[in-house]
């Protein structure tokens, strides 16, 4: 059989090496040749012996998801529709700025915890990606876009956020974070990389131990009984448990805080009652806010909060002292903006109500 190399990861390669009877150091090698170089041919690795570069060929190969269709926004935002197979395509997004360039890479082919204001939850769940599907968004991307003049690739910044809850896909996306961070591949930063999660509590006590990363937790929601109807998973795991398992996380992790992720509903959640209420829920956690002006999609059932109501609001949060800020839509007018990545989704729930029954 033949293996995508995309799938392993440093420890994962140096195994499969050992399997064809070769050293340690053919690992780090073609790690490098892959990720560093975005390499994918055998022949180029020219500092492989000519034999391994011919087994290599019958054995391997290095194949990211391939492109079904780019769309480019006006602010420079690139958003990637790629093909998982089976019916299945997820969407990969490419945010430029000045001092950094940020990949919002998905986990799923769709998502099982339907939160009520996103647009990928709507369309059910077929199944999780392989470890050469998720790290295969940021080789592509990097080769896509192509070196900078000063030879670096342009992805500095990687946040799992794009389509489905990277935690309910732990072993493939802690094999993917760690190649991302590995000096050998992406060499980035744990403060450079995130995770969202909308609070899977035993998950994120794995991530603790295995791989921590900066940690960003879908909040949404001053109390339970709000959250139950935005979040679903809420009803699994309260905000008491949250909160606390967001506590146990800071003793690991790359940075000092946490931040919670706050979709802006107009009349929803909005209101200084509702921030007041939120100052109270994380005055044990440390953290910073960011307020995400909802963007809609076909049949929401919400609406944006009005940039008067996001101001009042921070300005409440900001007057208890948390770090709060809101974040700038970015690619809302090619669907790639938070909330809306869709893709193409086989659904297998068959989804007619929202789903509680979360496997972790």
């Amino acid at each position: 059989m033949t293996e995508n190399l995309l799938n392993f990861d440093a420890q994962q390669l140096t195994a499969w090496f050992a399997e064809q009877g070769e050293k340690p150091f053919r690992a780090r090698q073609v790690l490098r040749w892959v990720h560093q170089g975005g390499e994918s041919e055998f022949d180029a690795m020219s500092d492989l012996a000519l034999s391994l570069r011919s087994k290599l060929k019958q054995t391997a190969c290095v194949q990211a998801p391939k492109v079904m269709r780019e769309e480019l926004s006006s602010d420079g935002t690139r958003k990637w529709l790629l093909d998982v197979g089976t019916g299945n395509a997820v969407e990969t997004v490419f945010i430029p700025e000045t001092d950094r360039g940020t990949l919002c890479i998905s986990t799923q082919a769709g998502c099982a915890l339907d939160c009520a204001f996103c647009s990928t939850g709507k369309q059910g769940f077929n199944r999780n990606l392989s470890t050469a599907e998720i790290i295969g968004q940021l080789w592509w991307a990097n080769r896509e876009i192509g070196k900078s003049a000063d030879g670096n690739w342009p992805v500095t910044n990687v946040v799992m956020m794009g389509m489905g809850e990277p935690l309910l896909n732990f072993d493939n996306t802690v094999s993917a974070l760690r190649l991302m961070l590995d000096d050998n591949a992406y060499g980035l930063s744990r403060r450079r990389v995130t995770v969202s999660t909308s609070g899977i509590v035993p998950a994120m006590d794995r991530l603790r131990e295995a791989c921590p990363v900066a940690l960003a937790v879908s909040l949404h929601a001053p109390n339970d009984a709000l959250r139950n109807v935005l979040v679903p998973v809420n009803q699994k795991y309260p905000l008491r448990e949250l909160m606390a398992a967001c506590q146990r996380y800071l003793e690991k992790a790359p940075r000092d805080f946490v931040t919670f992720e706050y979709v802006m509903l107009e009349g929803v959640n909005d209101s200084a009652k509702d921030a007041r209420e939120l100052i109270a829920l994380v005055r044990d956690v440390p953290c910073k806010f960011n307020l995400i002006p909802f963007n809609p999609f076909p049949q929401a059932p919400y609406k944006r909060s009005s940039p008067e109501a996001v101001r009042r609001f921070r300005d409440v949060l900001m007057q208890a002292d948390i770090v709060t800020t809101t974040r700038k839509v970015r690619g809302d007018d090619i669907a790639a903006a938070c909330g809306q990545l869709a893709g193409q989704v086989q659904d297998k729930t068959k989804r007619t109500h929202r789903l509680m029954e979360v496997r972790t």
